[in-house]
């Protein structure tokens, strides 16, 4: 495809025609989430029933679509669902296996103690084995806790590309519930105690980031840790290899008593979390960081990250953090933080500001996002972005996701059926450099 613009603008190209279909048409929402919307071998597509992204508590089903076909299966349901809960929602496929993990409310959820961030978990599905639920993450609010279980809430869980950890963000529900952090859980079985609110889980799970109620100004200190993404492999500073680290946006508070988002960084050692056996903690205080474990600050801006949420997104060769941050015309443009320095670059000179998240692709050599009602993708050597075109006949939501073949891209777009309801489908976009 010949490309008639100029670097570090956006461009309109017309697709060919009938290479962006909706791949599902049930008269039902089918939200995806910002990560691992494709199985490894990209023959499904997995959703949940949200026609409305605030509504997890309100949904039902967890489902998947064969992506030529556009067969789709429902996989899980609740039981007893009420507008207070349980609910599920914001579901993302292992890299490695066909195995799904999502939020999923506390099975006692009710008028009095309805699904909130706190109360939830990460509960899975294998393919082979739907309508069986799992949990991934222990829950334990019974003192004394029990090592590697939570006591709170987990969501918006991503897999790390070699399908070892899942890390989380996390509310807890004893302490301070509206401290969010971010952890971390891979294989390793937790038993609890039976009682109301704890479940047994087959992961091990620690919370990596310190938060404070009431930051002290010009400090590192954060009081929300947030939008995280997996740094797979990278040379620190001192030239030695790190294995896994998590890249995430931390609030800290400047001299004039204002919010700033920068990114903050933290190395994951399954070592040190294990060896830690007080991390789990006392009653009356929260899950701590283990012992040997430590995040550190990348960025100190003057502005910080957009407040539009976005997840933040790592190169492939893990030397640079993708972000948003907005432009002098207030407009959401795409950054680059290199790892070692905290160097924040402008690479997009949109006219155009970016809506949502954006993804990058399997390759790492483009990002696909959402603006002006369309889906564009990004060029991080040319920097330039192209649009998938598309109908502006209907609302297009959420963080579009490459294929495994990176030949495509799919995304959220409301459209209306003949009843007159608009119903979230899910597109898909074919396209070719």
């Amino acid at each position: 495809m010949a490309l008639l613009c100029t670097a570090m603008l956006s461009c309109k190209i017309p697709m060919k025609e009938n290479t962006i279909k909706n791949i599902t048409k049930s008269s039902a929402g089918h939200t995806l989430h910002h990560n691992g919307v494709f199985s490894s071998d990209g023959k499904w597509v997995v959703f949940d029933g949200r026609n409305d992204d605030t509504k997890i508590g309100e949904t039902v089903s967890i489902g998947i679509v064969d992506v030529e076909s556009g067969e789709e299966r429902i996989i899980y349901e609740t039981k007893n669902q009420t507008v207070f809960g349980p609910g599920v929602g914001a579901v993302s496929f292992s890299p490695k296996e066909n195995k799904v993990i999502f939020i999923h409310g506390l099975v006692d959820a009710s008028e009095t103690k309805p699904y909130a961030m706190s109360r939830r978990t990460g509960v899975g599905i294998d393919l082979e084995k739907p309508y069986r639920p799992f949990f991934y993450d222990a829950r334990d609010v019974t003192f004394p806790y029990t090592l590697g279980s939570l006591r709170g809430g987990t969501h918006s869980h991503c897999w790390s590309a070699d399908g070892q950890f899942i890390s989380f963000t996390y509310n807890d529900e004893l302490v301070e519930s509206d401290l969010r952090v971010v952890g971390v859980m891979f294989p390793k079985e937790v038993k609890v105690d039976v009682g109301n609110g704890n479940n047994d889980g087959t992961y091990y799970s620690a919370i990596l980031t310190d938060v404070v109620a009431k930051p002290t100004p010009e400090t590192d200190e954060i009081n929300k840790a947030f939008d995280e993404c997996w740094i797979n492999g990278y040379t620190n500073i001192d030239g030695e290899k790190v294995k896994q680290a998590i890249a995430f946006q931390g609030n800290v508070i400047n001299a004039e008593r204002k919010v700033v988002t920068e990114v903050f960084i933290v190395d994951v050692d399954k070592d040190l979390i294990l060896a830690d056996k007080d991390a789990v903690g006392k009653e009356g205080e929260r899950p701590q960081v283990p012992q040997g474990i430590r995040q550190r600050r990348i960025t100190f801006s003057e502005k910080g990250l957009s407040d539009t949420r976005h997840w933040l997104r790592s190169s492939l060769d893990g030397k640079y953090i993708y972000a948003l941050a907005k432009d002098d015309e207030g407009r959401n443009q795409i950054i680059q933080v290199e790892i070692n320095s905290g160097k924040m670059t402008f690479l997009s000179q949109n006219n155009h500001s970016i809506d949502y998240s954006f993804n990058l692709s399997p390759d790492g050599s483009q990002l696909a996002y959402v603006a002006e009602n369309r889906v564009y993708i990004f060029d991080l050597e040319k920097k330039t972005s192209i649009s998938l075109g598309g109908s502006n006949a209907g609302r297009i939501v959420g963080t579009p996701s490459f294929s495994p073949d990176r030949k495509s891209v799919v995304f959220n777009q409301y459209i209306r059926h003949a009843n007159g309801q608009e119903y979230l489908q899910i597109m898909n976009a074919k396209f070719v450099d």
